[in-house]
């Protein structure tokens, strides 16, 4: 395999290297934000360092066994083993230096949305949650309900919840690098407590996830947001409080909108709208501007059809498929216990086997 494959990770040591002088800077930490980024790329790059001189010592190894027995021919027994050595090692570089995408060390703002359905499509969007929340636990995440509204059911219209790592995460274990696929469709089968006949139903919910934005990130100017306040309202349509504290804020060169009513302060509801708000402006900034990210998000919710499904939760075959891999398992009563690593992996091998493809 030849060493002009990997050049690219010579520059990417360089940079370590480089990240790493200027973190042992105490003046750096001055500056938190800066501190923050830096860290986090060097704990991207960390990985790729570490199997780059894995591959190079497996190089100097099988080039000394090589050397070796040209005048020993004991050496020659070793030279296959190592040769597998530098075969694996290079693999498995080939793999870290594959693109990443910007957004894998973040946390997420999610949104669940019933749809077709009815009420009972507001109850599994409640399962939903619930799955997620239950995931997030497993993983050690926080969550933290940002806006809900409320079905007569018990279930929910919608809700937007964060869900956020405990210190730094390991690279490819972030909300985001984990949960960036559940965004799309997805369709239950069962049969509604309100059927009288037995009968299965197909409803769905809409899932979209959305890298979390530091203020840094993006750059919104007040006087392009059009604020207006209303009184918050519950299921049925029954006022929550008596006070005008619920927020709607309209972002209008984008027409971006998004409201919130679940905090008793308008203030409170100002702050977390625009935590949505620039959650949505990164990710449609960064759909502008890389064909890549707009080609992923292309497959999150857009309309919640029955038909526009990524997955699909049957019931009564207790069955979980998701259609983008051809993933099947009956243990949905355990995927919607949270069990969802089988399925987060087999989505992340099915794109970093797209990507591999698309380097050859």
């Amino acid at each position: 395999m030849s060493n002009d494959r990997f050049a690219s990770a010579h520059d990417l040591v360089r940079e370590y290297a480089e990240l790493e002088a200027q973190m042992a800077d105490p003046s750096i930490h001055n500056d938190q934000g800066k501190a923050r980024t830096l860290g986090r790329r060097y704990a991207q790059l960390g990985p790729v360092v570490a199997g780059y001189r894995q591959w190079r010592a497996a190089e100097d190894d099988l080039a000394v066994a090589k050397e070796l027995a040209e005048t020993d021919s004991e050496f020659e027994t070793e030279i296959p083993e190592l040769e597998n050595v530098r075969d694996a090692t290079a693999t498995k570089l080939e793999e870290l230096l594959l693109p990443r995408d910007p957004n894998d060390d973040r946390d997420v703002i999610m949104e669940i949305k019933a749809g077709a359905g009815g009420d009972e499509s507001a109850l599994f969007a409640g399962d939903l949650l619930r799955m997620y929340l239950r995931y997030a636990e497993k993983q050690g995440w926080k969550i933290e309900v940002i806006d809900a509204t409320e079905s007569d059911l018990g279930g929910y219209k919608d809700i937007s919840f964060a869900v956020k790592s405990r210190g730094v995460a390991e690279p490819g274990q972030s909300p985001y690098a984990r949960l960036k696929f559940e965004g799309g469709v997805h369709r239950v089968q069962r049969v509604p407590e309100t059927e009288s006949q037995g009968r299965i139903h197909t409803s769905a919910a809409g899932v979209l996830v959305l890298p979390e934005a530091e203020e840094i990130d993006v750059d919104i100017n007040m006087n392009d947001l059009r604020i207006d306040v209303f009184r918050s309202s519950g299921p049925g349509g029954q006022s929550v409080n008596t006070t005008d504290s619920a927020v709607r804020i309209t972002h209008v060169p984008t027409g971006i909108v998004v409201s919130c009513q679940n905090e008793k302060s308008q203030l409170q509801n100002k702050e977390s709208a625009l935590r949505i708000l620039r959650a949505r402006m990164l990710a449609a900034a960064q759909e502008a501007a890389e064909e890549v990210a707009s080609a992923e998000r292309k497959s999150q919710v857009r309309t919640v059809d029955r038909s526009e499904r990524i997955r699909t939760y049957n019931f009564p075959e207790n069955r979980i498929s998701d259609h983008r891999v051809n993933y099947k398992a009956n243990n949905l009563d355990a995927v919607l216990g949270g069990e969802l690593d089988l399925i987060i992996q087999s989505l992340l091998d099915a794109d970093k086997a797209a990507k591999l493809a698309s380097t050859k």
